[in-house]
């Protein structure tokens, strides 16, 4: 006789090597919480490294605790922990700004380094919306022209003219995963740089921003990070191009002597580049607490179990849930897919509310995508036969 999908979960759960991990965070029995992918959860110690940030470091020592407790190198020290989850050596990344702004330097950047002749910017036309603004700002103040283009189609649209594209790794919408190797290769034949931006998948697969010969990338910390709300950002920029690297933002914090107050500008050496004005320390030093739950962490084992969960939860969707009531848009190929499900349901908004009232959170996208964040630190299999289970009769019998 088979299992039930309960049991089967049960099964599943009972041999996850991750599964130990859900204790380091701050989560409640009676909620399945599938939105890390917008905001990670609360890692239990935090808040004692927070209370001790500010009643010590900020109340005590003050100003002293610029030297005496790291704060002036915690962009570059918060950086090099990050960088072995996104498959990069030490002294690449700085932490700091949103990655807004940080899109904003990687573009300009970018578009500076290409050189003369290269006045073209793609960009995934499907991008997150900030992405694209970005893209249109940097490009009228360096005098290129933003091409967008389908994802898919920018490994053959890239030519003689194009400077860089900027491009998801993983589609903010339905959660598919993009060729990062493939298209990186592509725009370097081309002559151009690739700026990868990834939001929506640092922290829930391999990256390999070194092993990819990568040029500059960007991304937030506060989804699969765990960073906290609003956490500071990130910007990779390569080793081979730091010397090169023109900030369109040169603060004080980017200075080689920041503390000579000089008029001119003379930029510091490798990604400290990145840096522009006075880390947000409060929120950073969140982040560095945060980041202590990877420690022994491989991020390949993130990902099989990534795959793992979201398949089991298709799964559960396909046997619990009519088949005319919800549609997979996030494609069921792995090579294709992030960490979340994306799923078209006429009615989403209502739907989405009346799961989150009975404790399945998850998010949407107008005007009918129900999106499930799988964030494989804390989230079991058991979460996602309940999601499934409690999906099916929401759609079978609509709120109100």
């Amino acid at each position: 006789m088979s299992d039930t999908y309960e049991e089967k979960a049960a099964r599943l759960d009972a041999a996850d090597g991750l599964a130990a991990y859900r204790e380091k965070f701050t989560l409640d029995e009676e909620t399945v919480y599938l939105d890390g992918n917008s905001l990670g959860a609360l890692p239990a110690h935090v808040p004692a490294r927070m209370a001790e940030v500010i009643t010590r470091e900020w109340g005590e020592l003050r100003i002293r605790s610029w030297d005496e407790s790291g704060w002036w190198t915690a962009p570059e020290r918060i950086g090099d922990r990050i960088a072995p989850i996104v498959g990069a050596a030490a002294g690449q990344i700085v932490v700091g700004d949103s990655t807004s702004v940080n899109v904003f330097k990687a573009v300009v950047a970018g578009a500076r380094l290409a050189g003369e002749g290269r006045d073209e910017i793609l960009v995934d036309a499907t991008t997150f919306p900030t992405d694209g603004y970005i893209a249109e700002s940097a490009a009228r103040l360096t005098g290129h022209r933003v091409v967008p283009v389908d994802p898919q189609e920018i490994a053959g649209a890239a030519g003689d003219r194009t400077a860089l594209a900027l491009v998801n790794h993983v589609d903010y919408r339905t959660g598919r995963l993009r060729d990062l190797p493939g298209t990186t290769a592509a725009l370097h034949a081309a002559g151009a740089l690739a700026v990868w931006d990834l939001c929506h998948s640092a922290g829930a697969l391999p990256v390999g921003l070194d092993a990819h010969g990568v040029d500059l990338a960007v991304g937030c910390t506060y989804k699969y990070l765990n960073g906290g709300p609003g956490s500071p950002a990130y910007l990779y920029v390569a080793e081979r191009h730091q010397a090169a690297f023109d900030s369109p933002l040169p603060g004080w914090n980017s200075h080689a002597d920041p503390f000579a107050m000089t008029p001119g500008y003379r930029a510091a050496e490798g990604a400290l580049r990145g840096r522009v004005g006075t880390p947000d320390i409060l929120s950073m030093l969140a982040l560095e607490s945060a980041l202590d739950v990877w420690d022994g962490v491989r991020i390949e084992d993130v990902r099989a179990k990534s795959l793992a969960l979201t398949d089991f939860f298709l799964e559960c969707v396909r046997a619990y849930v009519p088949g005319d009531r919800v549609t997979p848009v996030t494609p069921e190929a792995h090579a294709e897919r992030g960490s979340q499900v994306a799923l078209a349901c006429p009615d989403a908004p209502a739907v989405m509310a009346e799961l989150i009232r009975r404790g399945v959170v998850g998010d949407l996208r107008r005007p009918d995508v129900l999106r499930f964040g799988f964030t494989p630190l804390y989230v079991g299999f058991a979460d996602a036969e309940r999601a499934a289970r409690i999906l099916a009769e929401v759609v079978e019998k609509p709120a109100g």
